[in-house]
């Protein structure tokens, strides 16, 4: 069994630094707990139940499982991530990271380890395994995505299927009838990321209603990757006019060979993106795009969370709430009226 005494060798401190550290009864700097908390989780040790009790108060730390992959956009997880940070400084909260390579083993060694009063997840799929972990080990947490089941959660997100709706009707009131869809990576479909699966649901819907053709393209989001994805889309559907694309990295590589084949934007073909707007605002045309404010994510899943260690502390069983943000489209000089010669 891990003892405090490995803990304080692991941490390079004192025993009784790391009971301060973990109980708060003296102050200790900020650079010795995270050291204390590394090596608590990194050893799976469990703070003795009385001594916790003795100190008469919550640890005053969130847990943020950031998501640590190659195929996700970095800027808008860190967006989120500073929003959550700064939202629990506002209820005297600090925030502890943890990534989610880690999966259930990760959370249990935290809820254990009784290092955090609440948990906050990021980059939720439908399926994701970390939940059930979070019912039997009765963890209060807020969820920054929306599984297949919500039930039992506090979840927040945007709402992507009306995001993908957003981009078939726009394309389709400009008359556009074939349209290309191109996504993230296959192996974000394959893990069942709730934003892409969500958003590609929702626009495939739409695009029925408005018998809309189209395809729909997985993409790495490489110069490469994305010049044999459109080569394949004109071999497939030559009258392809309208372009969705859901993937940040693909949009410049998009625009670039759309001009080297011929085809000119929006006059000849028209491109509407998911993506946040400075990003948008970056490309030449500025383009077409559908946001939703990632900050307002982190803020409210910290209210989320909050409110369930009260109502938990008060003995009282916890609200579920699920808060859908509406997505925005943003109409700029990427799209336009689908091409005369198109509906000859």
């Amino acid at each position: 069994m891990v003892t405090i005494a490995d803990v304080a060798k692991a941490a390079g401190v004192s025993p009784s630094t790391v009971s301060y550290a973990l109980s708060g009864k003296r102050r200790v700097s900020a650079e010795t707990r995270r050291r204390v908390e590394r090596s608590v989780l990194e050893l799976g040790y469990h703070p003795n139940a009385g001594a916790r009790a003795l100190a008469g108060k919550r640890s005053h730390i969130l847990a943020l499982a950031v998501p640590l992959r190659t195929d996700v956009y970095v800027p808008i997880m860190m967006e989120i991530a500073t929003s959550v940070a700064v939202a629990a400084r506002k209820h005297g909260y600090d925030v502890l990271l943890i990534t989610n390579d880690e999966g259930p083993d990760g959370i249990r060694r935290l809820a254990a380890s009784g290092l955090a009063d609440g948990v906050i997840l990021m980059d939720v799929e439908l399926d994701d395994k970390r939940i059930p972990t979070l019912g039997d080990l009765r963890t209060q947490a807020a969820l920054i995505g929306l599984p297949d089941d919500p039930r039992g959660l506090s979840c927040v997100d945007h709402d992507f299927s009306a995001a993908g709706a957003l981009c078939a009707d726009h394309l389709a009131d400009l008359g556009h009838r074939d349209i290309a869809f191109i996504g993230y990576g296959s192996g974000i479909y394959r893990r069942h990321a709730g934003y892409a699966e969500r958003t590609l649901a929702g626009f495939r819907a739409r695009a029925k209603e408005r018998g809309l053709r189209f395809l729909h393209r997985p993409c790495e989001g490489t110069y490469e990757g994305i010049a044999g994805t459109l080569g394949r889309i004109l071999s497939d559907r030559p009258h392809t006019t309208g372009f969705v694309v859901q993937n940040e990295g693909a949009i410049g590589p998009l625009l670039s060979l759309l001009r080297t084949s011929g085809r000119t934007v929006p006059e000849d073909a028209s491109v509407i993106a998911l993506c946040p707007d400075h990003l948008a605002e970056q490309h030449a045309p500025a383009l077409t795009a559908v946001t939703g404010p990632a900050k307002e994510l982190g803020r409210i899943a910290v209210e989320q969370v909050m409110s369930r260690i009260s109502a938990s502390t008060r003995g009282e069983q916890p609200t579920d709430e699920l808060v859908l943000l509406t997505p925005t489209l943003t109409v700029r000089e990427s799209t336009g009226p689908v091409p005369e010669h198109s509906l000859i």
